[in-house]
């Protein structure tokens, strides 16, 4: 049985809030830098548009980003690598009680 003192859900709680505002430092830097990146192509060369490249590759990181800090994808966030652990833990107690 895992019990979590209060320190332990603090840190949690802790590195969750600094993951999600890694998230919008880095949707900040996304948004500035593909403006400006607009703004060149717009001004430099609007016969060809080219900075959509630049937008959507970023942005499939970015959304990417967004679901670890949001958790959207529960397959791949703390709770699931912990379960995961504890079950090759278990396995692992089993096969070594089962060969004794």
């Amino acid at each position: 049985m895992n019990i979590d003192t209060d320190f332990e859900k603090y840190q949690k709680a802790k590195k969750e809030v600094e993951e999600i505002k890694d998230f919008y430092f880095h949707l900040l830097i996304y948004v500035l830098t593909i403006g400006s990146l607009i703004f060149i192509n717009l001004k430099y060369s609007p016969e060809y548009l080219w900075f959509y490249w630049t937008a959507i590759s970023w942005g499939i990181g970015l959304f990417f980003h967004a679901g670890k800090a949001f958790n959207w994808f529960p397959f791949f966030g703390k709770d699931w690598e912990q379960k995961k652990i504890q079950q090759f833990i278990e396995e692992e107690k089993k096969q070594s009680i089962k060969y004794q």
